[in-house]
């Protein structure tokens, strides 16, 4: 059996009506350290999303807005931020596809990205969420002190380049 994930709220088709389902959903301090940790992020303060659900034909529509306050470390100084996201989502979910067996390339749209396939007749709505806040933190994350750190410590493009590392053989030689 598989393991649930960290943040999970599963909703089964059948509860969902033809009519706007809204919510809110909030992970617990136990379900953001677990995140934290599987996102590799010093600390997650709070996770909450507004949402509103509505079923379709094979399709479920899950719209909202999630915030969550959390650290990232900065990608410069690897000291720890305090970071605000706020980050509107429209996903759909959709049956699981049945491709076993074709060698088939598929090729994604645009309109594909925020889609995310559901089997047994259930949705897991926690990790919609989850997923989301992981695709909404900058990928080099840059602190309050990253710029003055670059400028002390790291080399410019100049002195990186193939140019500069022979200038700097040219000042060694006698």
């Amino acid at each position: 059996m598989m393991e649930r994930p960290e943040f999970s709220h599963i909703v089964k088709l059948s509860e969902i009506g033809s009519t706007t389902r809204t919510g809110k959903l909030s992970a617990s301090e136990e379900e953001r350290a677990k995140l934290a940790q599987r996102f590799d992020l010093p600390k997650i303060t709070s996770l909450d999303a507004d949402y509103s659900l509505l079923g379709g034909n094979n399709r479920i529509v899950f719209r909202g807005r999630l915030e969550s306050d959390l650290q990232q470390l900065c990608s410069i100084t690897g000291e720890s931020f305090q970071v605000r996201l706020r980050e509107e989502f429209d996903i759909a979910f959709v049956p699981q596809l049945e491709l076993e067996g074709t060698e088939e390339e598929i090729e994604l749209t645009e309109e594909d990205c925020d889609i995310i396939e559901y089997e047994n007749g259930q949705i897991d709505l926690g990790e919609a969420i989850a997923q989301t806040l992981y695709l909404a933190l900058p990928p080099f994350p840059r602190g309050p002190n990253a710029d003055v750190v670059a400028r002390e410590k790291l080399k410019s493009e100049e002195e990186a380049g193939p140019f500069g590392v022979l200038a700097a053989l040219k000042d060694k030689l006698p």
